[in-house]
Parts: C-alpha cells; structure tokens; sequence
C-alpha cells in the first residue's frame, strides 16, 4: 500500500511544482511585455517625453557642411554657443520681432550671456545694415540659399545644430533650452 501512496504523492508534487514553475514564467513575461508596453506608450507622452521646447535638429547637421561665409570669409568656428535667425530672402515684421526677442533673451541670460552670440543669417540678396545697427552684437552670416529652413537655431560651441524654433517661438521657449543647455555644458 505504501508504493501505491508514493507514486500517487509524487504525481501531486510534480503538478505543484510544474505549476509554480508556470506561474514564475507566467509573471515573468507579464512583466517584461508590460514594461515594453509602458515603455513604447510613454516615448510619446507628454509627462514622459523630453523637456525641452525646441526640435532637435534630426538629422544631425554641423555648421561647416553650411559653407557660411561672414564679410564675404568662409566662417571658422567659435568657442561659443550661437543662436541663428534664418530668414533667408527678406527680414519681415515676424523676423524683425524674432531679433528684437533674441537680443532681450540674450539680456536675460545674464552672467551667461558672454558664452552666447546671435547671428542673422540671410541668402546676401537684401541690406542688413539697418538691422546691425539696430541690434548691436548681431553678426550677419551669408548662407546658400536653401542651406537652413527659416527659422532660429540653437547651435552648440562644437558647430553642431542643436535645436531648431520657428520664428514665432523666438521668446521664452529659446530661453529655457538655451539655459538649460548652459547649465549643463562643460564646453562654451
């Protein structure tokens, strides 16, 4: 009777133990498929996303493939965190107001301020003397046409184009990338 108990037993203990082992795997792959569901849900979310305001600049572009040229010399790159107003054919009203926003946000930056400059960059065809004048600081940069959308880019001391603004946007949201970037550059 003994042997006809112990197979019995032991038939009960594999079906325990088969089961507790499907249950360790069953959690398991819950686990790992919820986190890959939170994970490719919350990439585009709002509260998860990124911080910052600006678009990064995708794909990755570096100045000196623009050929830019400033007084009629290729432009060399600087030590120095650059913010660039791309208007392209003619400074309207909106880049006018982009412009005024960016010498006010340069203003802002404070003990900061001497690691940024500002640029207007246009395709040569129309005077920028006025502007210049108007906006001292202001470096003027000769791009080919088409070589950047209009727009303000942030650009890093490496010559690297990090963000990019449509000229409304030319206010608080460039402020509070370009701070943030600042505090957390080693370089520029």
């Amino acid at each position: 009777m003994n042997t006809d108990k112990a197979p019995a037993a032991t038939d009960a203990v594999r079906r325990r133990n088969r089961s507790a082992l499907l249950l360790i795997f069953a959690i398991s792959f819950v686990s790992l498929g919820a986190s890959y569901l939170l994970f490719y849900m919350a990439r585009d979310s709002g509260v998860w996303g990124t911080t910052n305001n600006g678009v990064f600049v995708d794909p990755p572009r570096n100045i000196s493939d623009l050929a830019l040229t400033v007084d009629g010399m290729p432009w060399l790159e600087s030590d120095k965190w650059w913010l660039f107003v791309n208007v392209g054919a003619v400074c309207d009203a909106e880049c006018e107001r982009a412009l005024h926003q960016l010498r006010q946000l340069h203003v802002l930056l404070n003990k900061e301020a001497n690691r940024v400059e500002r640029a207007l960059l246009t395709d040569g065809s129309f005077p920028v003397s006025d502007y210049l004048a108007a906006y001292p600081g202001l470096v003027h940069m000769v791009a080919p046409v088409g070589a950047l959308e209009q727009g303000i880019f942030i650009v890093d001391p490496l010559g690297n184009l990090v963000f990019y603004y449509p000229l409304e946007d030319a206010g608080k949201p460039v402020l509070d990338d370009l701070k943030r970037l600042l505090k957390l550059s080693q370089i520029g």
